[in-house]
């Protein structure tokens, strides 16, 4: 039996739907009646101001320039590529630090900043399940392989508010942001913007698209499907 503030719980709501509200995981004002007398409890006030997503957006907010020297300090370490799915630790998984495919060149930098995308991903997509791509015939999140798909990156940046405009103006691509491609026959790719660009102004990309991790100037080689910035405001 629990209580809140002398209110039996049990009588309207179970209990575990009143742990997970109480821990912050619902961010609302509940309002419930007594069926017997009609009588009106107000059981909850606004828990929290900002919604919980919001708070994890928050927790997003990536120095770009520690984000591209990450990223860059694993050109000539990943040299290759490997997408097999892989059983791995949980949370902090990885690869081995050789090979790896296009997710893991952003899951390794954004760790430097005590970001894990592969926990990350995992708890919103336990949350928000419906949400993301059901291209795969998931029945539940796999924490092995989740974080390490470029569509579930995506949907995973598009709910921490990170979505920015996908223009075709070098200009709008600034240092630090995140760039998602579609390569044709279904192939979509994920890679970083650096801070170097070519003699034409072109900024150049961070990435591993099949030979280890790089740094190339590919932008606007491919369809851009994706446009992300999750950058502390300077």
């Amino acid at each position: 039996m629990s209580h809140f503030f002398g209110v039996k719980t049990d009588d309207f709501v179970p209990h575990s739907t009143f742990r997970h509200i109480i821990s912050g995981e619902l961010q609302l004002v509940v309002l419930i009646i007594n069926s017997e007398n009609m009588r009106t409890l107000f059981i909850l006030g606004i828990l929290i101001i900002t919604l919980h997503q919001s708070s994890l957006a928050a927790d997003l907010k990536l120095d770009s320039a520690k984000l591209i020297e990450s990223a860059r300090k694993q050109v000539g370490v990943t040299v290759g590529y490997d997408p097999q799915y892989r059983a791995l630790p949980y949370p902090n998984g990885d690869v081995p630090i050789e090979t790896g495919v296009c997710t893991d060149v952003l899951t390794r930098a954004m760790r430097a900043q005590g970001i894990d995308l592969q926990k990350e991903v995992h708890e919103d997509m336990k949350a928000n399940f419906a949400k993301y791509p059901q291209q795969w015939s998931l029945k539940k999140p796999d924490s092995n392989i989740d974080h390490r798909r470029v569509p579930n990156l995506m949907t995973f940046f598009k709910q921490r508010d990170c979505e920015v405009p996908i223009t075709k103006s070098i200009s709008d691509y600034l240092p630090g942001d995140i760039v998602a491609w579609n390569l044709g026959g279904g192939i979509t790719h994920i890679g970083l913007v650096s801070d170097r660009k070519t003699a034409s102004g072109t900024p150049l990309i961070i990435h591993n698209i099949g030979s280890g991790a790089q740094e190339e100037d590919i932008l606007f080689g491919y369809r851009v499907i994706g446009h992300y910035r999750c950058q502390v405001p300077k």
